[in-house]
């Protein structure tokens, strides 16, 4: 087909759906109920065709394409609505918290750095039992190690990082009073 012969097309389409308009608005508004509601689901409807109008079999029923559209659209905004809340005045937004996460992300900081002070076979065993949770077969296999080695470096590790975790975690001692003497 010559452009010409395309641009003949497209404008007749155009202008079977710009006449399509004043049915479209008024199934717009037996949905919605509301004049302004009406002209934006079919503005969307509107917009949804054109982008689509590539996907538009000729010689099918455009009023029924459309509608289909506009139908659609509606249920789609109705479900979005179902899952939003009203809140014009900002009360419930001013109610929702988010935890801070760089509580999270300083305990992270604290871990890793515990673990690297564990000895290499101790935290190898450790991260293999403890965090990648494969059984102590598994990981006496990866190693190269008997069993009981496994459980054994796995307790030493666990044991040495409370210890290192509690140490930081305690407070510094209070510096001791100086021998100066007070004016009374």
């Amino acid at each position: 087909m010559t452009s010409e012969g395309s641009q003949m097309t497209r404008d007749r389409w155009r202008d079977a759906v710009v006449a399509m308009i004043p049915a479209l608005r008024a199934f717009g508004w037996s949905l919605t109920h509301n004049g302004s509601d009406a002209d934006d689901l079919v503005q969307d409807t509107l917009i949804k065709a054109w982008a689509n109008r590539d996907k538009f079999e000729p010689g099918t029923n455009l009023r029924a394409w459309l509608f289909t559209i506009l139908r659609n659209t509606y249920y789609t905004q109705i479900a979005r609505r179902r899952r939003e809340v009203r809140d014009e005045d900002g009360d419930y937004a001013k109610q929702l918290k988010t935890p801070p996460s760089q509580d999270w992300s300083v305990a992270m900081q604290d871990l890793q750095a515990a673990l690297a002070q564990l000895p290499d076979e101790h935290r190898e065993a450790l991260i293999l039992v403890g965090a990648a949770g494969l059984s102590y077969e598994e990981a006496a296999e990866i190693c190269g190690c008997a069993i009981g080695t496994i459980k054994s470096r796995v307790n030493r590790a666990r044991n040495r990082l409370i210890k290192i975790m509690e140490d930081r975690e305690a407070p510094d001692p209070e510096p001791e009073a100086s021998n100066a003497v007070t004016p009374r």
